[in-house]
């Protein structure tokens, strides 16, 4: 691609010749009557000297000059214009960025695998290290080789961009040159309307010869012609000057991707293998750190533990060194005991007493009645 528009010119030139193979004839500057004022601005005095010169070769009587003029400028913007499409139909940048995307995805899917973000990787209480480094050096061969790939992409599209500029300076000849084209054929046109077909109608009229009324006739047709021609170099010259911003457009196209890829390798990549080792570093911080305070926590708590010990075994010996032979707990219910069995006793000992007592009435009265029933007897 690089030598594909060498072969289109960057100088303009005009020639009659209708699709010139070698070298192009260089017009000759010739002396001539100045035409009506046209728009020649964008012409430098060298080019606006060739194209006054080349009014004088052009021809309107002659059908093949009018056929092909302009025409070899218009075969090369039909190459140009084809070598133009397939620079562009070539080009894959929706590859470029499935390929940064493909970055982005990677660095997402390591930093998001454990846990939202580089910190997230820190809470759990495996052996993260290790995994960490696994993944990042997975993450890692994945990234260089797609970023091998950008490289390439890189310096295709940086070529590309050159090339492009080569394409505009092409176009912009081209369209100079359909401009010269155009002001000479405009040029001539007024010549010849004014001056050769006045001329060939005043002749007719004067001779009434249908030759010369046919001459005049002709020339006039040649010049409508002509005119319809030079109409057609100025659609081609318009197709040129929209070719110019589609041309800048697609180069802007290929340098914001030459950008993008730039940061991706230059900033992103190397942000995140400096935020990895950060990571790796936090997360040996983190482990010691954690052994730390399981060393901590547990002197605290054989420190609290010994400290209850301590203080449930001193007030048990205070307690027991206070405490009497006898509680009065004891004595007090062993008096209750012993009184409530004197009670008892007490009771017994009355209720026998009360019982004899009945017991000895009793047989009193019994051997009472014992004696009267003897005594009824004997009378």
């Amino acid at each position: 691609m690089s030598n594909e528009f060498e072969a289109f010119a960057t100088t303009p030139t005009l020639t009659l010749e209708p699709f010139p193979q070698e070298k192009q004839a260089v017009v000759q500057p010739a002396p001539e009557k100045e035409a009506e004022a046209l728009d020649d601005s964008i012409l430098t005095e060298e080019e606006k000297k060739a194209v006054d010169a080349f009014v004088n070769q052009i021809d309107l009587t002659n059908s093949s000059v009018i056929l092909q003029y302009g025409a070899g400028t218009q075969k090369k913007m039909a190459d140009f214009s084809e070598s133009a499409l397939e620079n562009v139909k070539t080009k894959d940048l929706g590859e470029v960025g499935d390929l940064l995307s493909d970055v982005v995805r990677e660095l997402k899917d390591f930093d998001e695998e454990e846990e939202k973000g580089f910190l997230g990787i820190f809470k759990k209480t495996s052996n993260k290290i290790t995994a960490m480094k696994a993944k990042y050096a997975k993450a890692e061969t994945n990234i260089n080789q797609i970023v091998k790939v950008l490289e390439n992409h890189q310096v295709q599209l940086l070529k590309d961009v050159a090339i492009l500029d080569k394409m505009y300076e092409v176009n912009l000849t081209y369209f100079k040159e359909l401009s010269m084209y155009i002001l000479a054929g405009k040029k001539k046109l007024q010549q010849v309307r004014n001056e050769k077909l006045p001329e060939l109608l005043q002749k007719a009229q004067q001779t009434g010869l249908p030759e010369d009324a046919q001459a005049a006739k002709d020339l006039d047709s040649m010049c409508n012609r002509f005119e319809k021609k030079i109409h057609d170099l100025e659609l081609t010259r318009t197709i040129c000057i929209q070719t110019a911003p589609q041309i800048r457009l697609v180069q802007g196209n290929d340098t914001l991707m030459v950008e993008k890829i730039q940061s991706t390798v230059v900033n992103t990549i190397p942000l995140w293998k400096s935020q990895m080792v950060l990571a790796l570093g936090v997360e040996h911080s983190a482990q010691a750190a954690a052994a730390q305070r399981e060393v901590t926590d547990m002197t605290n708590e054989l420190l609290k533990r010994n400290a209850e010990k301590l203080k449930i075994a001193t007030i048990e010996t205070a307690k027991e060194s206070e405490r009497g032979i006898v509680d009065i707990e004891t004595l007090k219910t062993t008096n209750e005991s012993l009184i409530s069995t004197l009670d008892e006793v007490m009771k017994i000992q009355q209720d026998g007493r009360q019982k004899r007592q009945e017991a000895e009435r009793e047989m009193q009265r019994l051997e009472g009645e014992l004696k009267q029933k003897l005594l009824q007897v004997q009378a």
